[in-house]
């Protein structure tokens, strides 16, 4: 027993060198980023460390960062600027709340496209703290992936990757350019130490420090679009269009409401004299009337404006919200309107995404469609409309009353310089890009 022990103290003693050492090559990793980009202070304070002995990694689940104390000492004997690398990879994965979207998407495909968009924007910074021999050749291959993808935020590249498949070969080539960290731990978690929420107010703080930061200076436009990205309000816009639904009668069959045991019993023994008939409709949560605002300003382009009807229509038949009949007006406005079509019935509205055409094109002014809106319910044309999404860029003049409806602008994008909207209505935010995908797939 006393020879074990003895042997056990000297490895004990050992691992806790490793760990001393391993401990204090990360503090100095983490110093250094803080001497160069002081705006991440909060966000590296809230990351604390943990050695985990044969991972063989370092890792992070939003709150502590997980290392393997051989690996990062193995790591900065050869390289010393990888292990600060490797921090700031880390550091900036929370910073875009990469792994709270993880339940929502293709875990291999986010893992990549997060890598990529964190490394551009690493390299964009340009510390020579963090650079390393194989940047020129990722460089490369970052320009490619930009002109394909259209960006290079996680979002845009994780689009681009669903809609262009990549080789098993061109996978691992864009690992090995560009993983320098393990997602083990994005999985989601029942209790999370560090929230969406909090990582939110961290990066609204580094997105407000970064503009005196970068004031007259040149290499954070990537950081800046991931901020905004990563900042930007987010709704789920099939809930949204579920404010625009109402109780209506909708003939069909009520299976909830429909005993069949009395109804075969009664075919059973009476021949063709069922003892309960099915009720003929049910009281359901369909859209009925609302009205489709579209900006025609020349900032709203024909393919994304496309785009946002091909997605409302395809949310609207895929969660069935139609009714047999319906009465929607889709009412095109710059800064007077410009068209009304009125669609009753899903055929219709086909039709008008077919062949219909957009005009204007001359200044924003919000406050026609809602005055047009005024005279249609004075002439008895709605009987219950529930509300009104407004397609727009954002730059026009908001009416000053609130209306008895619900009310959505939707935006093309986000962009701090437009006004704030009224807050009787409700913003979202949707994607330029994916818009335009979205008509080319209608």
């Amino acid at each position: 027993m006393q020879e074990q022990t003895g042997k056990s103290q000297p490895d004990k003693t050992q691992d806790d060198k490793i760990n001393k050492l391993a401990d204090q090559v990360l503090s100095l990793s983490r110093d250094n980023i803080l001497v160069s980009l002081r705006f991440l202070d909060m966000a590296l304070a809230q990351l604390k460390r943990q050695p985990g002995k044969g991972s063989g990694c370092m890792a992070t689940d939003g709150a502590v960062i997980y290392y393997d104390p051989v690996y990062v000492l193995k790591e900065y004997q050869e390289e010393p600027r990888r292990v600060t690398r490797c921090y700031l990879h880390i550091l900036l994965h929370c910073i875009f709340y990469h792994s709270f979207q993880y339940d929502k998407v293709e875990g291999d495909l986010w893992d990549l496209a997060t890598d990529i968009a964190v490394e551009n924007t690493v390299m964009e910074l340009g510390l020579n703290a963090v650079m390393l021999p194989q940047d020129s050749e990722a460089q490369r291959k970052l320009a490619v992936l930009k002109e394909d993808a259209g960006g290079l935020t996680a979002e845009k590249l994780y689009r681009y990757f669903k809609h262009n498949p990549i080789t098993p070969g061109e996978r691992q080539e864009l690992i090995r350019l560009f993983q320098k960290d393990i997602h083990t731990l994005w999985k989601p978690q029942e209790e999370l130490v560090v929230t969406q929420e909090q990582w939110k107010k961290i990066s609204e703080r580094i997105k407000a420090d970064l503009k005196s930061f970068t004031r007259n200076k040149k290499g954070a436009e990537s950081l800046t679009k991931n901020l905004e990205e990563a900042t930007r309000d987010r709704y789920d816009y099939s809930d949204i269009l579920k404010r625009f639904t109402v109780m209506g009668e909708d003939i069909t069959v009520n299976d909830d409401e429909f005993d069949y045991i009395y109804y075969t019993y009664g075919l059973e023994y009476y021949g063709n004299l069922p003892l309960v008939e099915p009720l003929e409709y049910r009281e359901a949560h369909k859209v009925k009337e609302f009205v489709i605002a579209i900006d025609t300003s020349a900032s709203c382009r024909g393919p994304v404006v496309r785009g946002f009807l091909n997605k409302t229509y395809s949310i609207l038949k895929s969660t069935e919200n139609f009714f047999h009949k319906i009465n929607v007006h889709i009412i095109q406005c710059d800064n007077e309107i410009q068209s009304d079509t009125k669609v009753t019935n899903d055929e219709e509205f086909e039709t008008f995404m077919k062949y219909g055409k957009l005009s204007g094109f001359g200044a924003t002014d919000f406050r026609p469609v809602f005055e047009y809106v005024e005279q249609l319910r004075s002439q008895g044309e709605f009987e219950n409309l529930k509300g009104l999404i407004y397609f727009t860029d954002g730059y026009g003049i908001y009416p000053e009353r609130m209306p008895d409806y619900d009310v959505i602008f939707a935006f093309l994008n986000e962009d701090e310089n437009r006004a704030p909207v009224p807050p009787w209505s409700l913003k979202v935010v949707l994607d330029g890009d994916e818009l335009e995908e979205e008509e080319k797939r209608g």
